[in-house]
């Protein structure tokens, strides 16, 4: 019987003095790597290696042509060790082609090696053209790099001598083609049993188990044992087959007698024991028939393992074990149907989930991701496909008249284990119903996502079902954002100014910067269209930018002509989430030479309750550097006295919609807000002034300032500037 590897082969001790052991031949094998240095440190790694009396001769080729030259200069090597990427990105595997097909050599040995970890053959190169192992170059220790070497120099011997044997061998290279096509592990394991039994001669009734980590479980076998595949082999209902079993992996050595055979394998890996019913005792050369054999179901089941592998890293989150987006996309379109609604898509995303990684560590966020995976496969009822596909984004079809909303909301509601934690978690939810269904399963996940998307920006809700006419309001706003942007960069946006009045002198003291955009029709596309969408993009940061440098241009130049007065500036929530604002705005005033007190931010006080520590602390440390600071469309919000009290402001302007009905409306609100004005200390500006009615009541209550249609409209500078001169 074949000697286990680690006695077969012997490390060469070069201070021994005694008389070296006298070698009966070589085992000659090929380097092929374009790195010369890999050739040296895979040599000095296998240097002195000796196994069945044989030493190691190395040979080299640098590209995958001379390799093929060399093959055919040397018709006995025995293993190639092939880098994959050479001269092109496919070179390893175009000489393995070459080798197969071109040579015609299938008893050479092909271990395949690459730099690129992220890097793996495709499936049917492995299966079709009979590769003994791949390994990236980092992960061949010299132990595995001995150890797959031993291996494929056994695979080697073996096929050699399975050319030079009689009909017996050529049932056993049958046998070994059969199963070296197979992906599937029950599979492969059913197979396998039906090989032996053919070369047994047996009835073909028989079980493998494995055993890893301390844990045995059936792989497959014949029909009296599918029951318990997958299962621990105490499932095993025969008692006889369970005791043989488990003496063979106990001693780990084949149990031969005439009723029943069980054969012992192991690689590096696993350990497996294939039991058979026998109908006479088996031979020394049926064993030695069955070992040949066994060595390609070694080979083989590595291979299963590592397409099973490559499948799970494509197709599985790590993390939860569930289906992953690949998988999704791959799945989603077996449910489109144009006649049934039967299904609804979920998705579910976890609520502020990187504030819980920041704030709690990664660990915990781990843990409470399969928390959330678990009670939703638990809890949920009706689930038919469930896949982790983002960070923080689970996707659930379900049966629709078994889950609302409102039950998936019910079920998520209570708090969740992570760890040492307990924590309470929002959920934001986008539903796509079956009839919305694409076969394309990529655009079945966009619908989904809008759907998501805009449920995170409802205040009643934490949900949004997908309708059609969401997708072409998003073309049609990515359609404005696109144009925006290229107007932007072309300078086609313009900033207009409207006058700013004191209501007691009449006299103007300030005005206010306004984007405009102008179309090809000559009017102007309303601020309360593009300012949103470049505010989602980021695109508001540099129009943000660009309007304040305008701001102190214009500045500057009424300096230049006698007129000294402040300019307001809108200032949006992505610009204070920027770390750099606050030096922006300070760097810009300083290049263009402009007093900090004639230019005034206006925020609204939705911007406040949004980000309130990050705008109080950037207004904070501008108004120290001399701007001026107002609050606009102060009370159309949710206001928060506590939060005004902190923000350092200069004014505050009164919103046209309380002043719009004055004097036919008491203009109770408006007189609140001038009163609450000057309790703290703050001027107040009055918007949206028509008439000379509404200009008297809001000086009358205390009103300082005031801007409207009445004074003057927005107009560009040029405007500005005839419009201040004629009042001069």
């Amino acid at each position: 019987m074949t000697q286990p590897a680690e006695e077969q082969f012997l490390f060469l001790n070069e201070d021994d003095n005694e008389t070296p052991e006298q070698y009966s031949g070589f085992w000659d094998v090929l380097i092929v790597d374009d790195e010369p240095e890999v050739h040296s440190v895979t040599q000095l790694a296998l240097s002195g290696l000796s196994f069945w009396n044989k030493q190691l001769r190395f040979h080299h080729a640098y590209s995958g042509e001379e390799a093929v030259k060399k093959l055919t200069e040397i018709p006995n090597i025995s293993v190639v060790l092939l880098d994959v990427v050479m001269e092109t990105d496919d070179a390893g595997l175009v000489t393995v082609k070459r080798i197969r097909e071109e040579l015609n050599n299938s008893q050479l040995r092909i271990i395949l090696r690459t730099g690129q970890p992220g890097y793996a053959p495709e499936e049917n190169i492995i299966r079709e053209y009979d590769i003994n192992d791949y390994k990236t170059k980092t992960e061949l220790t010299r132990a595995k790099l001995v150890t797959s070497l031993v291996t494929a120099l056994r695979s080697y011997q073996q096929l050699c001598e399975l050319s030079e044997h009689n009909t017996g061998l050529e049932k056993v290279l049958d046998a070994a083609k059969s199963i070296n096509g197979l992906e599937d592990l029950t599979a492969f394991a059913s197979q396998v049993i039906e090989q032996i039994a053919k070369l047994l001669d047996g009835s073909g009734d028989g079980v493998i188990v494995s055993a890893e980590g301390g844990r045995s479980a059936v792989l497959g076998g014949s029909a009296e044992y599918k029951g318990a595949v997958w299962q621990g082999i105490e499932q095993i209902d025969n008692s006889r087959a369970l005791g043989v079993l488990q003496q063979t992996l106990a001693n780990k050595t084949h149990q031969i007698d005439e009723h029943d055979s069980c054969f012992f394998v192991e690689d590096d890996k696993s350990q497996f024991a294939i039991y058979l019913e026998t109908k006479e005792m088996v031979h020394e050369q049926q064993i030695k028939l069955i070992e040949i054999f066994l060595q390609n179901v070694s080979s083989a089941f590595k291979n299963v393992r590592m397409l099973s592998e490559l499948r799970d890293a494509a197709y599985k989150d790590k993390l939860t074990k569930l289906p992953n987006r690949n998988d999704f996309i791959n799945q989603i379109g077996r449910f489109y149907s144009d006649s049934n609604n039967d299904f609804s898509l979920y998705f579910i995303d976890i609520a502020d989930f990187s504030s819980i990684n920041n704030g709690l560590g990664q660990d915990v966020g781990d843990l409470l991701l399969q928390a959330v995976a678990t009670r939703i496969q638990e809890d949920v009822i009706g689930i038919r496909y469930f896949a982790r596909i983002g960070a923080d984004v689970f996707a659930a079809l379900v049966e629709s008249d078994k889950v609302t909303p409102d039950s998936l909301n019910h079920i998520l509601s209570l708090p969740f284990h992570a760890g040492e934690h307990l924590l309470p978690v929002n959920f934001h939810l986008g539903v796509c119903e079956q009839q919305y269904f694409y076969k394309d399963g990529k655009q079945t996940l966009k619908s989904c996502y809008i759907a998501l998307n805009l449920g995170k920006k409802h205040l009643r809700f934490n949900y949004e079902y997908y309708l059609p006419e969401m997708e072409e309001k998003m073309a049609w706003q990515l359609g404005v954002l696109k144009e925006l942007r290229h107007d932007f960069s072309e300078h086609k946006l313009a900033v207009w100014y409207q006058p700013q009045i004191c209501l007691a002198t009449r006299e103007v003291i300030g005005c206010e910067a306004l984007l405009r955009w102008p179309n090809e029709q000559g009017s102007f596309i309303s601020p309360a269209i593009f300012v949103p969408l470049a505010e989602q993009s980021g695109l508001i940061l540099p129009i943000g930018q660009w309007v304040l440098e305008q701001a102190c241009i214009t500045q500057k130049q009424l300096l230049e002509l006698g007129f000294d007065m402040r300019i307001a500036v809108n200032v949006s929530v992505p610009q204070f989430r920027d770390p750099q604002f606050v030096s922006k705005v300070k760097d810009t005033l300083a290049e263009h030479q402009i007093n900090p007190q004639k230019i005034e931010l206006e925020v609204t006080e939705s911007i406040v309750m949004d980000e309130p520590e990050i705008v109080i602390e950037a207004l904070t440390e501008l108004k120290e550097h001399g701007l001026e600071i107002a609050i606009d469309d102060f009370g159309t919000g949710f206001s928060s006295l506590s939060y005004l009290k902190k923000l350092p402001l200069n004014r505050i302007k009164i919103d046209r919609a309380f002043v719009k009905d004055i004097p036919e409306d008491s203009g109770a609100i408006a007189e609140l807000i001038v009163s609450l004005g000057k309790k703290l200390g703050l001027n107040t500006i009055a918007e949206g002034i028509e008439n000379e009615d509404q200009a008297s009541c809001l000086r009358l209550m205390g009103c300082e300032e005031a801007q409207g249609f009445m004074f003057a409209k927005p107009m560009p500078y040029e405007e500005l500037k005839q419009f201040l001169l004629a009042k001069k």
